[in-house]
């Protein structure tokens, strides 16, 4: 058996570790990656130290079900990079990066030993064709090759260019690698961060880490911060778990919100805590000062309550298969509230909002919320807001840095071509919702791309979940 791995970062490295672990007998396997960041992706390759890990260790793991596997990777180097009010250590991306690049050596090694030929093509797949017996890929260089299987794993989308500044002096497209983005931005320059999301988040941390000092403005159409994690508690959910959610599956054909509302109430209850008020405060979020409420998740890193644990857990857990077994019309209740599930589901790490409070109490940083246009003039930019923030309604900054996050499941701008000979062959069809869904049991996708998956971008767990589903799909069928 053959099996081609288009892309070579996260997803890539999770399905190597699960092909080297169940695999049996002996194949070929090739990966296609022209990046010199091999392993590592778009979000992990070498960046400024101020760039973080977002996420505690244990929802790190690119193995699924071994949730330590990252932090015995992780050993010694663990306490240099201590978060002290998560009690967890959270490296530099880049660091997480080794990580990854390390479980993929070895797992090639494994595959190796066993007798499976491995080669790594450092060229981009620019087509995919599956008329002939078995699927064959060509590359932007010319290649041809053919394999039995075929999986994507190109990755999430780039940042959309929301007020078409595209070109303009002092515009950043996309903020990574911020270590070359940020290099030529002046320190007493004026700065709008387009977003209020983890990348604005890093923005700023990582202008903070430069010693800039002029004034940073968050601009965005909520002014939504993200959550701040709070630190683990070690509880297991016993209601809102995936066994709980196939069981309703198969006592009543289907699942509905109420149902996953009230297995959380139930988990809620059993811990003494209220639902109602537990879902009052989640949903007031949008409407509540952003810095007052960044303050007092601060306050509340070290709570006991579980609520807002149980719930991100799930998101990365139970979510992506519950997704699938709802109601299209829950699932549309569930899209309204995108960006609050967001800020919830993906929270900012303590270090990181402790230096933006700092930020805020000094004023050198804001946030403006209604921002309805931002144009280029005369070598600057205006912003225009509808919040009240400037007397005017408008401010004028020297640099823009568009933060605002991918569309979900959409196609990387390198994949399109490749993508569009998915679809126009009948390999693929686009889901409604974004992303790919494989119409030929060949092709697999691992990763955002991935079409009928929730509205939440895909998280490392989510990624290994659905690298060792692809496996065992693609081994089923040799």
């Amino acid at each position: 058996m053959d099996i081609a791995i288009v892309g070579g970062g996260a997803a890539a490295v999770a399905l190597l570790d699960q092909l080297a672990a169940t695999a049996p007998g002996s194949g070929g396997v090739t990966v296609f990656e022209p990046s010199a960041h091999l392993w590592r992706g778009r979000p992990y390759a070498p960046d400024l130290d101020s760039v973080l890990v977002n996420s505690p260790p244990a929802l790190m793991s690119i193995r699924p079900g071994d949730f330590g596997h990252y932090a015995a990777w992780l050993g010694e180097r663990g306490p240099a990079h201590l978060d002290a009010l998560l009690g967890q250590p959270l490296v530099p991306r880049a660091v997480y990066g080794g990580y990854l690049a390390r479980t993929a050596e070895t797992a090639l090694a494994t595959l190796r030993g066993r007798g499976w030929h491995v080669d790594v093509v450092p060229a981009r797949v620019t087509a995919l064709a599956g008329s002939g017996e078995r699927p064959a890929l060509r590359t932007e260089d010319g290649q041809a090759r053919e394999a039995d299987h075929v999986v994507l794993c190109v990755g999430a989308g780039t940042p959309e260019d929301l007020y078409g500044l595209g070109g303009a002096p002092g515009f950043v497209a996309d903020p990574y690698p911020l270590a070359r983005t940020l290099e030529g931005v002046a320190a007493g320059s004026a700065v709008a961060v387009i977003g209020s999301g983890l990348t604005a988040v890093d923005v700023v941390v990582s202008l903070a880490a430069r010693g800039h000092t002029g004034p940073i403005r968050l601009v965005s159409r909520s002014g939504l911060l993200p959550y701040v994690w709070q630190r683990p508690l070690g509880h297991q959910p016993r209601h809102v778990t995936a066994e709980r959610v196939a069981a309703l599956h198969r006592e009543h054909g289907a699942v509905t919100l109420d149902d996953l509302v009230r297995l959380l109430r139930a988990e809620l209850a059993e811990a003494g805590e209220d639902f109602d008020d537990f879902a009052a405060g989640v949903l007031a979020a949008p409407s509540e000062d952003p810095v007052r409420r960044l303050r007092r998740e601060l306050a509340a890193v070290g709570d006991p309550e579980i609520g807002r644990r149980v719930l991100q857990s799930a998101a990365h857990s139970v979510g992506p298969y519950a997704w699938r077994l709802l109601p299209e019309a829950d699932r549309v209740r569930l899209r309204r509230h995108f960006r609050l599930a967001t800020s919830l589901a993906s929270p900012m790490v303590p270090v990181n909002a402790s230096i933006l409070m700092g930020l805020f109490d000094s004023g050198q940083l804001t946030v403006a919320r209604g921002v309805r246009e931002i144009e280029a003039a005369r070598g600057r930019f205006r912003v225009r807001c509808d919040d009240g923030t400037w007397d005017d309604g408008t401010w004028d900054a020297d640099v823009v840095v568009n933060a605002v996050n991918p569309p979900p499941r959409s196609v990387p701008p390198a994949a399109a071509s490749l993508a569009g000979s998915l679809v126009a062959g009948g390999l693929a069809a686009p889901h409604p919702a974004g992303g790919l869904v494989p119409a030929d049991p060949r092709l697999h996708v691992v990763g955002d791309l991935a079409g009928g998956g929730s509205f939440i971008t895909a998280s490392i767990p989510g990624v290994a979940a659905q690298a060792a589903l692809a496996a065992r799909a693609a081994l089923a069928l040799r």
